[in-house]
């Protein structure tokens, strides 16, 4: 290890308080592109890489197997080497300042078809103890919805509005959405909020909440809506997003416009709610393969 990572960690450590993690990291990383510059590119130092010269360690990265998202990790780290020599004067120009890593494919988010999950809650339905309804509500309202976790920890008795059959969801940054419900559900809530007033005393105002009247907090979602989830077994991931993402497939599946489905999520652009038109396009071709007979 040269002298000048040596110095490039010592700074990470001491000026800017980096994790150990971290700096281990961006150590094992800077190491293997010292060996690839002493082993492909012999007379070419630290303070000579050029942007062709980290082109061809990509490459080289990228050839051997190392996945987009990890080559992009390393070339961070690379970055951040490189600002700090210019920093120092060793180097004029950070010669990865305009380098675009590559691509990492977004994966296609996991969701729980309707029929799945009615299955499992019907099941559920004649549980008359206030923590278990209200554990199957919460799974129904993050379903039925889209919200996020923490929008459903978030939610007021004032946010649900009975008289106009919708709910006030307080988003990122502060940022309000209106989300319609049916009168069929409109009961079950009813049904909760009566069980909930007649076993919880000294609540907050929250709308749902622990038997001690407190708040729900975010471990606790996550271990409801697992518990009911889990018991799926063709679903590959369960967490309380898994129910976000198939709120949103299951909408863009029964011919909702994107436009709609970006503002009942609360998205900020579109580019963010496109991802579930893959969702629906993947479960489009199962069902014509299913269907077609010459599929």
């Amino acid at each position: 290890m040269t002298t000048l990572v040596q110095k490039y960690l010592s700074y990470l450590r001491y000026e800017k308080n980096y994790s150990l993690h971290t700096e281990i990291s961006y150590s094992k990383d800077l190491a293997q592109f010292e060996e690839f510059l002493s082993e492909n590119l012999e007379g070419v130092s630290l303070v000579d890489v050029d942007l062709d010269v980290v082109r061809r360690w990509m490459a080289y990265l990228i050839e051997e197997g190392v996945k987009p998202r990890s080559v992009n990790r390393k070339l961070s780290a690379l970055k951040s080497f490189y600002r700090y020599l210019v920093k120092l004067g060793e180097v004029k120009v950070n010669p990865l300042k305009r380098l675009v890593g590559p691509k990492v494919a977004k994966p296609i988010p996991s969701f729980v078809s309707d029929g799945d999950l009615e299955g499992v809650l019907v099941d559920r339905t004649d549980d008359d103890e206030f923590e278990k309804l209200r554990d199957r509500l919460i799974v129904e309202v993050l379903y039925l919805t889209g919200m996020r976790r923490a929008e459903l920890i978030g939610l007021k008795d004032v946010d649900v509005d009975f008289s106009m059959n919708q709910i006030r969801v307080t988003g990122k940054r502060n940022k309000q959405r209106l989300i319609p419900f049916g009168e069929g559900f409109a009961n079950v809530l009813k049904e909760y909020v009566l069980m909930r007033d007649e076993n919880v005393r000294d609540r907050t105002g929250y709308f749902f909440v622990r038997q001690n009247g407190n708040p729900l907090y975010p471990m606790l979602v996550y271990r409801i809506v697992t518990d009911v989830l889990g018991t799926i077994p063709t679903l590959a991931k369960t967490s309380p997003h898994v129910l976000r993402h198939s709120f949103a497939t299951e909408m863009l599946n029964d011919g909702a416009e994107l436009n709609a489905v970006k503002e009942l999520l609360g998205h900020s652009s579109l580019a963010s709610t496109e991802v579930y038109t893959h969702t629906s396009f993947e479960e489009l071709k199962k069902n014509y393969k299913k269907a077609h007979p010459r599929a």
